[in-house]
Order: structure tokens, then C-alpha cells, then sequence
């Protein structure tokens, strides 16, 4: 159940178009359905209580518990997003359940329109520090495209060449939210901070050597940002930052 759908229902009750018992029916269904094999319960209600759906998290389910609730949310005229699926449980999802669409680059599990109507109210710029970090900053991009943004990524634009990111200004001034991902020492976060009067979501990627430790530096260098601007998700999160992202755009 989606927002934009109960309230063309309420509309349709209002015009006359839809009997009060009728809309009462389909507002009366259960906040939660159980997948057949009584491994999940998915959320229905999620999108009309934080205005987006439940997103199916791909690691540690099998192929079949992933179809089981990608279904159970198109049944209820949901759509589904899957993130972090490895290419073979990809490849088994879609052939028990057609229709979806594998982005392989950003391990995205997509079932819905290819085009999403844009909600938000200006552009998300994603900032991508290495071409190694760009598995989760295009996980925070598919993500926020099918959220309903207009999304703009640059890649490779860390600190280490300074002047690849300064080259791209305009599109940080013109954005309305920054979502910045970067490894190693996590420094991409607080240069874009001190550029931009925007809010930035930080991601912290487990990219880096040994000191490092898998995201720990860059995550801490975040959260230490000397830009007042800076949020920080956990570890390698793109989801993270997407969703945090979109509600800010659709203030």
C-alpha cells in the first residue's frame, strides 16, 4: 500500500467514483503478509507509513525467499527492489519470477517500471571518490533512480586529483543533496562538505589497505568531518544514503 495510491482512492471516494465500502476493503487489508514458506513477512504498510517500500535485502536469502517476497509485494501492486544480489541468484530469481531487471554492476534486483515518475525536487549528485568504489556508489544511484530521482554520478573524482572534482562544480552546486562515497581515507566527504551549501551523505566504503580495517578509517574520518554539512551511513550502505537522500529531496 503506497501513499499516492490511497490517496487516489480517497480521491475516487470523494468524486463518487469508488463506493466507501468498497475503498474500506482495500484499506482493510493486513499490514503484513507471510510468504508461503513461512520464512518472512512482508511489510505492505511500509511505503504508506515512511513513503518507501520495503527493499528486500539479497545476502543470506535463497533465490526462493527472494521470489517469494518479490512477489508477495507485485501482488499487492508494490513494486520490489532487491539489493546486494550476487549474479547467480539473480539469474535464478528471474527465471522463476520474469519480468524484473539485473543490474550487475551495482547487484540491483529491479521489478517495476522502467521509468520512475521523479518525486523529488532537484537532482542527487553522486560522488564517487575511486573507480573501486563504484559498486556502492552505483548501488546508492539505482537505488535513488527507482525512489523517484533525477540522479547525476561522477566517478573517480577522489582527492588524490583534485582538480577531476572541481572540474565537475556545477554539478555539485546544482544539486540538491550530495551522497559522497569513498574508501581509503574517507577525505571525499569533507572536501565536497566545505564546496557545497547542500546536504552531504557520506559513505564509507570497506575499500583500502590494511589500515583500512575494511572501512573503519574512512568511516571514522567521516564522522570526524571538520564540514558541518556531513552525514555518515555505515560501511558501505548505498541504500543507506539513497533512502536518506530522497527524503531530504522531497522536503
Amino acid at each position: 500500500m503506497e501513499r499516492e495510491r490511497v490517496r487516489a482512492l480517497l480521491e475516487a471516494v470523494r468524486r463518487g467514483e469508488v463506493e466507501p465500502s468498497e475503498a474500506l476493503d482495500s484499506l482493510a487489508q493486513p499490514p503484513y503478509v507471510e510468504v508461503p514458506s513461512g520464512d518472512g513477512r512482508v511489510d505492505l504498510h511500509r511505503a504508506l507509513r515512511t513513503g518507501l517500500p520495503e527493499v528486500i535485502f539479497g545476502p543470506g536469502k535463497t533465490p526462493a525467499q527472494t521470489v517469494q517476497i518479490a512477489q508477495a509485494l507485485q501482488d499487492a501492486g508494490q513494486q520490489a527492489l532487491a539489493t546486494r544480489v550476487e549474479a547467480a541468484a539473480a539469474e535464478a530469481v528471474l527465471a522463476a519470477l520474469p519480468g524484473g531487471v539485473y543490474e550487475p554492476e551495482s547487484r540491483l534486483l529491479w521489478y517495476g517500471p522502467a521509468e520512475v515518475p521523479q518525486q523529488g525536487k532537484g537532482t542527487l549528485a553522486v560522488v564517487c571518490a575511486g573507480t573501486s568504489d563504484l559498486p556502492v556508489a552505483r548501488e546508492a544511484a539505482g537505488a535513488a533512480k527507482r525512489f523517484g530521482n533525477k540522479v547525476e554520478l561522477l566517478a573517480d573524482v577522489g582527492v588524490a586529483g583534485l582538480h577531476r572534482l572541481l572540474a565537475n562544480s556545477d554539478v555539485l552546486r546544482s544539486a540538491r543533496v550530495v551522497i559522497a562515497v569513498a574508501g581509503m581515507e574517507g577525505a571525499l566527504a569533507s572536501v565536497v562538505g566545505g564546496l557545497v551549501d547542500k546536504p552531504v551523505v557520506a559513505v564509507p566504503t570497506s575499500v583500502g589497505y590494511g589500515a583500512s580495517f575494511g572501512g573503519v578509517a574512512a568511516l571514522l574520518a567521516m564522522l570526524n568531518s571538520c564540514a558541518s554539512n556531513v552525514c555518515v551511513v555505515n560501511i558501505d550502505n548505498g541504500l543507506g544514503a539513497a533512502t536518506v537522500a530522497t527524503l531530504i529531496n522531497r522536503l
